[in-house]
């Protein structure tokens, strides 16, 4: 169990709370997901007539693997393959290269662009992000809801511009995740078109 300090904890429920304690929460989140030894989630969205997809991703600091019906991607910190499963096709990308990722970029976020807040609802936390200095396009703010038991997160509501949607998530684990997980299986795409963008 990871435990959340006993002077938040005891705060009145339904209450909001900012600051210190809200940033605390959301780092604790943040590395158990993002840190150095990774996290497995399964994940749901649907952005009515923007995106819908379904599928399983690895997180490992930098690194990143996620496959869904039709894409697909591997990211081991250098080189970036994005495979489009429909149009059998791998890119191969540097890793910075911001056109990597030009099907999620909407998601994209800097950490410290947010005010955080949280919410003590019973079971959950829901610890809310709102972006200080939003672009035209992308997110305004994110609430993702956690268990109180291990901060294990269960759903992240999202808020664009123009849209929102809930990202139902589960089967989240965390720890232990090899780097082999970001290694591009290239024997199983063998009959696709590479076309390769590194400079």
């Amino acid at each position: 169990m990871l435990a959340f300090p006993l002077s938040v904890m005891s705060k009145t429920a339904d209450a909001v709370h900012r600051g210190e304690d809200a940033r605390e929460l959301f780092d604790k989140v943040f590395k158990m997901v993002f840190g150095p030894e990774g996290a497995s989630l399964s994940y749901q969205v649907n952005i009515v007539g923007l995106y819908k997809t379904q599928g399983d991703v690895i997180y490992k600091g930098r690194k990143l693997n996620y496959e869904e019906k039709r894409f697909a991607a591997w990211e081991d910190g250098h080189v970036a393959y994005m495979v489009d499963k429909e149009k059998k096709k791998v890119e191969i990308r540097d890793f910075n290269d911001e056109k990597k990722d030009k099907y999620l970029s909407m998601f994209k976020y800097d950490v410290n662009n947010f005010d955080y807040s949280y919410k003590d609802t019973g079971e959950f936390y829901e610890l809310t992000a709102k972006v200080r200095n939003s672009k035209f396009l992308g997110i305004r703010y994110v609430t993702a809801k956690v268990r109180k038991s291990n901060l294990y997160p269960v759903s992240l509501y999202i808020k664009l511009r123009f849209v929102s949607t809930t990202v139902q998530i589960s089967n989240f684990h965390s720890g232990g995740v090899d780097d082999s997980a970001f290694i591009f299986p290239r024997n199983r795409f063998t009959d696709y078109e590479y076309v390769d963008h590194r400079k």
